[in-house]
């Protein structure tokens, strides 16, 4: 997996992918934008949710092309490539002047550029990292949620000071320059990825009913959870909350999912996958059942508060169970297909909960239907699998690239 006169370094991997998806990550912070793009382009809810679909679709299609091209460049250069579409996609965002461009530039060229980039990163972390794989899975997955923390207010205060096309540029500089600093390090780190783009599962490791099930249980958390994230500050609002209020409640929303995220990947070290599972889906189903029975601004961060803890234990739990179901080596190609399942999320609840809102003027619907997500959830994920399925004794199929 790495150049024979060169041992892997674990800490350069992990900062690289520290760099390259925290300001990535601000793809979560999108609700902020959602006011100031409305008045600016004269656009719907509905509109800006189609928006953030596009991205997530994008998002989608960037994670399944990037493992057929491990083997194709040096890592360093594919990195490049990412940051090189993320930057141009917010680029074009925040020169747009209706719909279209911004679709294009936001929804694609940014979506894509991220996903490809985000299994990037995991798939060399996974190479680099030969031990604790369930906390370092933790911690790439909240790289995005961590960043959507940090860009939530300075993007409040920049659209505040500056408006919304500076923000954007600003934002595009911030890439460019990350994301070269990522580069570095990777291409410092000693690991190559193009043993990773010729192996293959075989019939026996594809272990279609684990997969299935697995993917259920993230579209699940993930379509609660990514209303949260998209529309967060938008339904702060429509139960009452001022602008700071929903600005500050939707970092503090996205620092909670980073965190659970790290520990939900921790979690799966010492903890079985279904009952971290399970227990997730419960705390999220808890949040909209609160909102639900005792609407209000305050009531209202919590609640979402804890629905994004479920989603985020959810995700810490899936890059982990991806490491504990299939071997190092192929990482990158069951997550990017697993992660689907999220790209799924990102477009359904979050479309129809922007709709909602045009039609009734409020998220009590969406909210609901969230709750049903949860639900049927927990019944999914007690059925996965508890055991370890010989990860750590089955050998690297290549050792060197």
């Amino acid at each position: 997996m790495s150049n024979l006169d060169v041992e892997p370094s674990p800490w350069r991997a992990v900062v690289a992918a520290t760099a390259l998806n925290v300001p990535l990550g601000s793809l979560y912070a999108f609700s902020v934008f959602l006011k100031p793009l409305e008045a600016l382009l004269g656009l719907s809810r509905g509109d800006l949710a189609l928006v953030f679909a596009l991205a997530s679709a994008g998002f989608g299609i960037g994670m399944n092309l990037v493992p057929h091209v491990f083997g194709l460049a040096s890592t360093p250069i594919l990195v490049l490539g990412c940051v090189a579409a993320s930057t141009l996609g917010i680029a074009v965002a925040a020169t747009a002047g209706g719909l279209a461009q911004l679709g294009v530039g936001y929804g694609v060229f940014f979506g894509a550029g991220g996903g490809a980039a985000y299994i990037l990163a995991q798939q060399t972390v996974n190479l680099a990292v030969t031990r604790r794989h369930g906390l370092v899975n933790g911690y790439v997955v909240s790289l995005y949620p961590a960043g959507a923390m940090i860009a939530a207010p300075l993007f409040g205060w920049s659209i505040q000071e500056f408006g919304v096309r500076a923000t954007l540029a600003g934002l595009a500089t911030v890439l460019a320059v990350t994301g070269s600093i990522s580069a570095w390090l990777i291409a410092r780190s000693g690991v190559t990825l193009a043993a990773a783009a010729t192996i293959a599962p075989d019939a026996g490791e594809r272990r279609r009913p684990v997969f299935w099930r697995l993917w259920v249980v993230f579209f699940l958390a993930a379509s609660a959870g990514l209303m949260v994230l998209s529309q967060a500050a938008g339904i702060i609002t429509a139960y009452g909350g001022a602008t700071p209020l929903a600005v500050y409640g939707t970092t503090f929303i996205a620092g909670s999912i980073a965190a659970a995220r790290l520990g939900g990947g921790w979690m799966v070290d010492w903890l079985t996958i279904p009952a971290v599972a399970a227990g997730a889906h419960t705390v999220a189903l808890a949040g909209n059942v609160t909102l639900t029975l005792w609407p209000g601004p305050g009531v209202s961060v919590l609640a979402l508060t804890l629905v994004g803890l479920g989603y985020g234990l959810i995700s810490g739990l899936t890059a982990a169970a991806v490491a504990v179901y299939w071997r190092r080596a192929l990482y990158g190609r069951m997550a990017s297909r697993i992660y689907l399942a999220w790209c799924a999320a990102a477009i359904i609840l979050p479309i129809t909960a922007g709709r909602l809102f045009d039609l009734t003027q409020g998220y009590e619907v969406a909210i609901l239907i969230a709750a049903g997500c949860n639900a049927v959830g927990v019944l999914v994920a007690l059925g996965l699998p508890h055991q370890r399925v010989g990860r750590a004794s089955a050998p690297l199929q290549s050792t060197a690239a």
